[in-house]
């Protein structure tokens, strides 16, 4: 299993010395995520599963029945479908950890290559060791995590792809320390005996601390000298590695969550319930006990000579003991196993309705919704909390060039045509006036397009003439690069002092003078070149908030023209970067190159001295314009976003990308608008900061009030709508045990929060705060490895089969393609799955205390001899025949609303999540009922049949007579309160009702029959009983009038009740009937935009590939054709949805979850219909 806590304080790891490395006892590269072998299956998941309350009652039952002085039932009653119940579960069980054994099996089975005694041999992942050196190629997968030794690329350097681990697509670099690049020799690698000496295992991934030691000298090693298992290599040929941590070891397993069991919310109940009414059984039982006791004292001793008692008893108190066992026994059916099988039954139909779902097929990647376990499908219903991934859940990850500002003027819109031959037939961009502007030669326009395809880091790789393939280290980046590209100004090629481009056909060569790199504090990247003329230019792009401000004063008119068009944009959740150029003369550029130059060679804060010079010359800038590019949301979000806000189901976004991106996303679904009170910014680097922002933005949500009337309810103080907006580093300090109170309070209160630079692990730790302080049901839905963690900690799993591999599929719950198709989950059939649950279970009850609490009343009347009311066979085909397969049907295809009005009015919703449908209170009135029902049934037929006699004169007044009667009415009385539970009938509901109803008759005549009493004369005592009682009019009656006093008032209440206190479901039911007009539905809108503006700055780009590309160190020195990226195709978003506009304060549901008149009228007014 995972190793989550290590007792290591340092490692020490020898490369090719597996002796030496053995003593340690290191973790092998074998993972396991699998719960049982074929040894511990059987014990270990009988434990597992007589955990379960009622699993231990039942037993507990069995156990008595096979005592014959005190069972007056048939041990086989009990022990049959308790083994059904428990091999039911148990295949379940295997099923899934078979597929966790194959999924490790693939895993481990995986093949790398491993330097042994000098030459390369092809070993297991999972027989790979630490201090192995091992070589990977290009888009392998790296095998346990590695110092990188050396690369088959210049400088020791490799790129990589980390989406397993942070659910970023970017390219990232790494580089050996100098000492090792040089190693590529695999005599060399050999020879290599280096140790490191390094931090114990963690779950840290953007940190690591080591030192190597090899031929009397020490080397720091970092993070950036590390390639950690899960990644893959990407344009890379090979590169050697040293395995430093391995299997259970490795940052991607030690961020990996425990499988965990998940139960619902409505399973904890049943072990409550059980217990109680275990605790109400005991009560009858020893009532009864004391009666038999009494009885047997006062009256019974009057009868000992032709009733003497059985051997064992000979006193009235050890008849009692007696009697008190065999009532548990009686009685036991008041929670009958035959439930449980019920249930799972029930949970495997709703799964099979989610996986054939078509409107939740993916017909673009051809798969389907996928419901992995078949054990959560009600607690779909209950969801107010989702913790969503960004990358690849909510975005395609796929960035477009999308509009423009050149020089006061916007483009975007319009048709497009390419009109030069190295155009990239995959872009697009709608606007003709733009190519025009191009065409004519706009100076403007050129410089623009020009500025976009020098200033950048991109790669390019010419594989034939015409077709070009850029290798950018952002999305970002390349988008920009591919539309200057397809606007006539090609990027080609680069060396370390050239960049050469096509210009409108043209081929020219600028010399590179310098890069000013991006970080992201500066906010912004700028080159200086010098074109062929000999002119020198800086050109820059970056945040406006920090590009703006640095420009000539005589820019004023065009900037205050370019910010609206970039509040445009903004508020269209597009991801801004304004450009500006400024023109360096010789005696500028010579005086500032030195002092670079000093910068970057000085040994104390050099990161200081280089952001000054670059301060120094990114001043007085002239404005260009402004890009807009829209990083593509998954079809469906912003509108499935807005439906879940609806319902009251917030939504928190846990990803790995920098704040600006993030932020930038959230404009773009909607989660975050320019409407909102506030977003606060919570970025403190320690404790102390961190608690101040937090306090801050809590008095901005709730100032100091005149004393109001008190409220339990948090949210009834909080006027205005907030987000929140919180770094990795802040939410390290806010998840401390003396912090998490607060940050939770704020959080929750807020309509939308965004962590941004989270881990793995912290991920997972929001969620489990969320579970601990709220007792909310959350749900987790994420694409890659990096969101197992988060997936399995929730409450419930949803899994993306995205591009970024199947591991989240793996540990998840349910799976389907889109994120769109989560509000269909939750609001269909999750809501769906709840609903019939909960019907289910309160007829289940009501049905089995109306057929228990029988036998306690007819104890009274039979000297608390415990002597059942019923035929033996009618006990035992009670639950198993004539009441199982109605209450089935309903419990799986019953719906009190379809599934279009569903979704239409999320507010159906909100009953599952205040858990209104089965409670403590709801399963009272069911027992209550089911005891009524069983007084009527026991006191009428025998207030009546007291008296009643046959047409012949015969009385009526025998026990066999009686005991059809009560059990003829009873199985009529429940079958008609199933008629009136069941919302949506079927042809499967008709025949099961009316055919259970059908098999009571005729398996009863059968076995009344004197055939059966021939063969089995000890077997069959009520011959004839069934054709004599049945043939009198007054049994018939006594029926008939039973049936009403149990029925009537039921019928009475609900008429009431959907008169006077409707539920929210019953109006809208009704309204659908009445409603001849439809009403038009609501047009989302842009919110109106406050008086501040907000920047739509986003840029996924790291620091560092500037220097790299100036120093030459990333330039090829052989003709090694770069591997290329497969093309990505996407479709556009519809950018319309249902805005939610409460202006009014929501009167809170009512502790039945009703809704007045008054409330559903305000809500019909806000939804379409």
């Amino acid at each position: 299993m995972t190793h989550f806590v290590s007792a290591e304080e340092e490692r020490r790891v020898r490369a090719n010395d597996r002796e030496y490395n053995e003593k340690f006892q290191y973790a092998s590269n074998c993972i396991m995520t699998s719960k049982y072998n074929i040894v511990t299956f059987l014990p270990v998941n009988l434990f597992e599963q007589f955990q379960e309350v009622a699993n231990t009652y039942f037993l507990f039952l069995l156990i008595l029945q096979l005592i014959p002085q005190i069972s007056s039932l048939s041990w086989f009653t009990t022990i049959v479908p308790l083994a059904l119940v428990l091999s039911i579960t148990a295949v379940k069980d295997a099923t899934d950890d078979y597929f966790r054994h194959k999924s490790d099996n693939q895993v481990n089975n995986r093949q790398s290559q491993v330097l042994i005694r000098g030459s390369l041999q092809n070993e297991k992942w999972m027989n790979v060791r630490v201090g192995d050196i091992i070589k990977l190629e290009n888009n392998q997968f790296v095998a346990a995590d590695l110092l990188l030794l050396s690369s088959s690329e210049p400088h020791g350097l490799c790129y990589i792809e980390t989406a397993e681990l942070d659910g970023e697509t970017n390219m990232k670099v790494r580089q050996s320390v100098s000492v090792t690049s040089e190693l590529g020799d695999q005599n060399n690698l050999a020879s290599f005996d280096g140790e490191v000496v390094c931090e114990p295992p963690n779950n840290k991934l953007d940190r690591f601390c080591g030192t190597l030691y090899w031929r009397d000298k020490k080397y720091n090693l970092t993070n950036q000298n590390m390639l950690l298992r899960g990644c893959v290599l990407r344009n890379t040929e090979a590169c050697y590695g040293l395995v430093i941590f391995a299997g259970p070891d490795t940052k991607l397993m030690q961020n990996s969550g425990r499988t965990k069991f998940k139960r619902t919310s409505i399973d904890r109940l049943m072990n409550t319930l059980v217990l109680w009414i275990f605790g109400f059984l005991v009560c009858m039982g020893v009532i009864l006990a004391v009666g038999n006791a009494v009885w047997e004292r006062e009256v019974g001793s009057l009868f000992q000579s032709y009733l003497p008692w059985d051997p064992p008893v000979d006193n009235f108190l050890f008849s009692a003991f007696l009697s008190f066992w065999s009532y548990v026994i009686i009685l036991n059916t008041v929670v009958p196993i035959s439930l449980y099988v019920s249930v799972e039954v029930i949970r495997l139909g709703h799964s099979y309705f989610i996986n054939w779902d078509q409107q939740m097929f993916c017909s673009q990647c051809n798969t389907a919704a996928e419901a992995r376990t078949t054990t959560l499908n009600e607690e779909l219903g209950q969801v107010e909390y989702i913790f969503s991934d960004k990358t690849g859940t909510l975005t395609q990850n796929i960035m477009s060039f999308n509009k423009c500002s050149i020089n006061g003027q916007t483009y975007g819109e319009l048709d497009f045509t390419p009109f030069n031959p190295l155009a990239d037939q995959d872009f697009c961009f709608y606007d003709d006036t733009l190519l025009e502007s191009v065409k004519v030669g706009d100076s403007h326009t050129h410089e623009f397009f020009r500025l976009l395809s020098l200033c950048h880091t991109v790669m390019s790789e010419e594989k034939s003439e015409g077709e070009l393939v850029y290798k950018a280290q952002s999305p970002d980046e390349g988008a920009l690069v591919t539309a200057a590209r397809n606007f006539g100004f090609v990027f080609r090629s680069r060396t370390p002092g050239t960049i050469t481009t096509t210009e409108m056909g043209r081929p020219v060569t600028y010399i590179l003078l310098a890069i000013l790199d991006f970080n992201n504090i500066r906010k912004r990247m700028s080159v200086i070149v010098r074109n062929p003329e000999g002119r020198i230019r800086l050109y820059c792009k970056g945040a406006d908030t920090v590009l703006l401000e640095r420009l000539h004063p005589c820019n004023q008119e065009l900037m205050n023209i370019t910010s609206d068009h970039l509040n445009e944009y903004a508020a269209d959740g597009l991801r801004t970067l304004a450009l500006a150029y400024r023109d360096v003369s010789e005696d500028e550029w010579e005086t500032w190159s030195e002092s670079h130059r000093c910068a970057d060679k000085a040994t104390n804060c050099r990161d200081d001295r280089l952001a000054a010079a670059y301060e120094e010359i990114e001043q007085d800038m002239m404005l260009l314009g402004a890009t807009a590019i829209e990083d593509k949301l998954q079809e469906g979000v912003p509108e499935t976003i807005a439906v879940l806000s609806l319902a009251n189901i917030k939504i928190w976004v846990l990803t790995g990308d920098k704040q600006e991106t993030a932020v930038n996303i959230g404009y773009s679904c909607k989660m975050l608008t320019d409407d909102m009170t506030e977003v606060f910014i919570i970025s403190g680097h320690t404790v102390q900061s961190v608690r101040q922002e937090l306090r801050s933005g809590k008095q901005l949500q709730c100032p100091p009030p005149p004393p109001p009337p008190p409220s339990n309810n948090l949210m009834d103080n909080i006027s205005g709508e907030f987000a929140l907006v919180i770094n990795g580093h802040s939410l390290a300090h806010a998840l401390e045990a003396d912090m998490e109170t607060e940050f939770v309070s704020t959080a929750c209160a807020c309509k939308a929060v965004i962590c941004c630079r989270v881990t793995p692990l912290q991920k997972a730790q929001v969620v489990e705060l969320i579970k601990k302080h709220k007792k909310a049901v959350t749900l987790a839905i994420g694409d890659g490895a990096n969101d197992v963690s988060m997936i399995k900690s929730a409450h419930i799993g949803v899994g993306i089969s995205g591009q970024e591999g199947i591991q989240a599929v793996l540990a998840s719950d349910y799976s389907f393609a889109q994120f769109r198709f989560l509000q269909r989950l939750l609001l269909v059939h999750g809501r769906w799955s709840y609903l019939r649950m909960c019907r289910f279970l309160c007829y289940f009850f009501y049905k089995n205390f109306a057929f228990t609490m029988v036998h306690f009343w007819f104890g009274f009347f039979c000297g608390f001899s415990a002597q059942t009311v019923y035929d033996q066979y009618f006990i035992t085909l009670y639950n198993i025949v004539y009441t199982s397969l109605p209450v089935l049907a309903m419990g799986i295809f019953d719906q009190d609303v379809p599934d279009k009005r569903s979704l239409e009015y999320p507010k159906l919703y909100e009953p599952g999540q205040l858990n209104l449908l089965f409670n403590k209170r709801e399963f009272f009135i069911c027992i209550a009922q089911g005891i009524y029902t069983s007084v009527v049934l026991f006191f009428v037929p025998f207030a009546v049949l007291s008296d009643a006699t046959q047409s012949t004169g015969v009385p009526l007044a025998d026990y066999q007579t009686f005991a059809v009667t009560t059990a003829t009415a009873l199985v009529i009385v429940v079958s008609v309160q199933i008629a009136l539970d069941t919302g949506f009938w079927t042809v499967i509901n008709h025949v099961f009702v009316w055919g259970s109803l059908g098999s009571y008759f005729t398996i009863m005549f059968a076995l009344h029959s004197q055939t059966l009493f021939r063969i089995f004369p000890n077997q069959f005592h009520f011959v004839g009983s069934a054709q004599s009682t049945l043939l009198q009019p007054v049994v018939w009656l006594t029926i008939a009038l039973a049936t009403a006093i149990c029925i009537v008032p039921v019928l009475a209440f609900r008429f009431l009740k959907v008169d006077l206190k409707p539920q929210l479901s019953d109006t809208v039911r009704y309204t659908q009937l009445v409603r001849q007009k439809k009403r038009k539905p609501i047009e989302g809108r842009l919110g109106a935009r406050g008086g501040s503006r907000r920047s739509g700055y986003a840029f996924a780009h790291q620091e560092g590939f500037g220097e790299l590309i100036t120093s030459g160190k990333n330039m090829r020195l052989s003709s090694l054709a770069l591997a290329t990226f497969a093309s990505r195709h996407s479709s556009s978003w519809i950018d319309t949805l249902r805005r939610k506009k409460h202006t009014h304060t929501h009167t809170p549901p009512s502790a039945s979850g009703e809704c007045s008149p008054h409330t559903d009228k305000t809500l019909f007014s806000l939804l379409p219909n």
